[in-house]
């Protein structure tokens, strides 16, 4: 796809006969691209009128948002030209986290998009989109027909107006958005907690005093120690990749230096986040995933539910399902990926989903991902009783889990093939969710594997009762599969 720097008319986009390809960053559930590159002003303006094509919103209200990195003002601008070309009037909520989109999406019943490329670096942006009620747009729900959509406008050079243009005004939700978040998780009773919150300079700078300082609203009983709040999408301290080890380190050393009862990092455009004990230790998200579980559980029981229903990915902690059925809740496992996890919150009214990667869904957040609303969780678990994070953290991590392990195979489904016959000799069920899942009948030990949709790698997740058996477990598997 050819780029352009120059200022073009918004109904114009290139007088060419080139033909357009987006796939470079048109993704299975955003878009994301290098700007300049793979993602430019005239695809973005393309993008715009096709969103409203696609989903038919001509004579309707859309939201446009967008995270702090240097390009999201200049292409919510020109998707909002695109748009309104189309017919279709745009509010702009100007900068925004995306689950302040969400929110905006969910409570105006409105159809949207944020320009944000999450966890990825600085030369990178994209565009998240949602249906209203914030439903997301995905390539199985008509991202791709969006795409094709704009590539034709940029084959033909230009986007017809329509009779009646759209109108474009702007609104500030920050507040409201804070406000509700505070109606979902009642942190007023907590004891007095020091929290040292890594925002990476993105878009938890500007969303941590809104919701748990006293910006807007009343303070809260938590002393807030800010790392890197300037928005900044430059990232000139660490990536705002908190799966990353490496980019907790400073988190891990301002907990411990402060004395602070818990540290918080998010992303960069503040979905995620992933919690540090006072000891410096990262909590791992299969334990959020059950300490949140737990609280929405006893929520919707409370309410007459009588067996609320739980999500959860394949690659989460057994732990998760055990508690949940504990709990008197039913766990229903999905496999990886926001796309899916949503569409079976839906299908099955989950109160809560929870995945590997630190995304967090929540059905009355219109079964949306929102890191700050974790975090309130997990605050308000730790608040409301007297002992620090890490005993509580190992009330929900019972076994010992060996992260993702990536292998580059020459032959993905001939090193499939041979861990299917090694174990299923033994006994072992295989299943086939997502990858293959490896589950003996003695319940010691469990692993997945799944290919890599975009290189030759195989991932393996593994989880074990004790160090030495997923030791074991792991050099046996990693022998097998990379014979």
């Amino acid at each position: 796809m050819c780029a352009t720097d120059g200022v073009i008319p918004p109904d114009t986009l290139r007088s060419v006969t080139t033909t357009f390809d987006l796939s470079a960053s048109f993704k299975a559930y955003d878009v994301r691209g290098i700007v300049g590159e793979t993602i430019t002003v005239d695809s973005v303006r393309a993008v715009g009128a096709a969103f409203v094509d696609s989903l038919g919103l001509a004579g309707q209200t859309i939201l446009v948002g967008g995270d702090m990195r240097p390009s999201s003002p200049e292409f919510s601008k020109a998707f909002s030209d695109g748009a309104t070309l189309r017919g279709a009037d745009v509010l702009f909520l100007d900068l925004i986290s995306t689950d302040e989109l969400y929110y905006a999406s969910g409570t105006l019943d409105l159809a949207g998009v944020t320009f944000t490329a999450s966890h990825n670096p600085a030369q990178y942006n994209g565009m998240k989109m949602t249906r209203p009620g914030a439903v997301p747009v995905s390539s199985e729900t008509g991202l791709k027909d969006v795409q094709e959509r704009a590539e034709r406008y940029l084959e033909e050079g230009s986007i017809p107006a329509v009779e009646v243009q759209g109108r474009t005004s702007v609104r500030d939700i920050l507040e409201e958005y804070s406000r509700f978040l505070r109606t979902q998780v009642d942190l007023s009773s907590s004891r007095p907690l020091k929290v040292v919150v890594d925002a990476g300079n993105g878009m938890a700078g500007l969303t941590t005093p809104a919701v748990l300082g006293d910006r807007i609203l009343p303070a809260l009983p938590f002393e807030i120690v800010p790392l890197y709040f300037e928005l900044d999408g430059s990232f000139p301290n660490h990536p705002a990749n908190p799966l990353e080890p490496e980019n907790l380190r400073d988190l891990q050393a301002a907990v411990v230096e402060h004395g602070a009862d818990i540290g918080i990092a998010f992303d960069g455009d503040a979905d995620r986040c992933f919690i540090i004990d006072e000891q410096g230790h990262p909590v791992s998200p299969s334990a959020i995933t059950a300490m949140v579980a737990r609280r929405e559980i006893a929520r919707a029981q409370a309410a007459g539910e009588t067996e609320p229903v739980v999500i959860h990915n394949l690659i989460t902690s057994r732990a998760v399902p055990e508690l949940i059925l504990h709990d008197g809740g039913r766990p229903v496992r999905t496999r990886v990926g926001h796309s899916f996890i949503k569409a079976v919150m839906a299908a099955e009214g989950a109160v809560f989903g929870g995945e590997h990667s630190a995304h967090y869904y929540f059905r009355d957040f219109w079964n949306a991902d929102t890191g700050m609303l974790a975090a309130m969780h997990v605050l308000a678990a730790l608040g409301e009783q007297d002992g620090p994070l890490s005993e509580l953290g190992r009330e929900y991590e019972p076994y010992f889990s060996s992260g993702e392990v990536n292998s580059k195979v020459e032959d993905v489904p001939g090193s499939i093939a041979r861990a299917r016959a090694e174990f299923e000799q033994e006994g072992v069920v295989v299943d086939d969710l997502d990858g293959l899942t490896f589950t003996p009948g003695h319940g010691n030990w469990w692993f997945n594997l799944r290919p890599s949709n975009t290189e030759p790698y195989l991932r393996l997740n593994a989880e074990a009762v004790d160090p030495q058996t997923l030791d074991d477990l792991v050099q046996r598997v990693l022998a097998v599969i990379r014979a």
